[in-house]
């Protein structure tokens, strides 16, 4: 008996060995096998696929996959003051690839957990920054590292002001411990360039305000 397949993991998760078996979007692929090699939080898979190539020849793949859910991110800013709402932790898989000191500048994030994209991020940037979030803008979605990682993201920009309506800092219990940082956007891109932010989603969102969002030139057009 396996955990996670036959018997529930600690998250009382059964048949993980059955995700992606029943495919059939993609007439090239046909999906031979799925093995759980583990589950102890998040899963990892190892799937055995025939991929028929563009010459018409077909071959048998493997490929593991991580599967940790979907996430949303969101860019907080703030166009009177010409700042954005960045927040500051540790993250060990950076630390351990290169990063100085493993301290990340983000922006607010967090996977959905059964909640929406919208409430998730509602959720996260309160949990993070300490503020309500209002209104917010659905920019697009991205798998953010499709060779291995299952993840889709959710990106999302809102307005902030100066009042934190809530605790921040992240959920203790979780081990999360997030400072929030308020830069200027012009130094945000500074950042960027000097290696001082080195988040993916982070980058996106800033170049993202620079070229289309509320930081843009004002006589380019906005168009998202």
């Amino acid at each position: 008996m396996t955990a996670g397949v036959d018997t529930p993991d600690r998250r009382g998760r059964t048949g993980l060995d059955r995700h992606g078996r029943d495919l059939t979007g993609n007439p090239r692929v046909r999906i031979r096998d799925v093995e759980v090699l583990s589950c102890d939080w998040y899963v990892l898979r190892k799937t055995t696929f025939d991929y028929q190539h563009s010459d018409g020849h077909w071959s048998r793949q493997q490929r593991e996959t991580y599967d940790r859910g979907d996430g949303a991110t969101i860019l907080l800013y703030n166009t009177e003051r010409r700042t954005v709402l960045l927040s500051r932790q540790f993250r060990l898989p950076a630390y351990v690839n290169g990063h100085p000191d493993g301290m990340l500048l983000e922006t607010a994030a967090g996977l959905l957990d059964g909640d929406s994209p919208e409430e998730a991020i509602r959720r996260e940037a309160a949990e993070e920054t300490g503020h309500t979030v209002g209104a917010v803008r659905h920019l697009f979605q991205v798998y953010m590292s499709p060779g291995s990682v299952t993840e889709r993201l959710h990106f999302f920009a809102a307005p902030y002001d100066t009042a934190v309506t809530g605790g921040a800092g992240g959920i203790a219990a979780e081990g999360e411990d997030i400072t929030t940082v308020e830069v200027p956007f012009a130094e945000a891109l500074d950042m960027i360039r000097n290696g001082a932010v080195a988040d993916a989603k982070t980058i996106m969102l800033l170049q993202w305000a620079a070229l289309d969002g509320p930081f843009r030139p004002t006589d380019t057009p906005d168009r998202t």
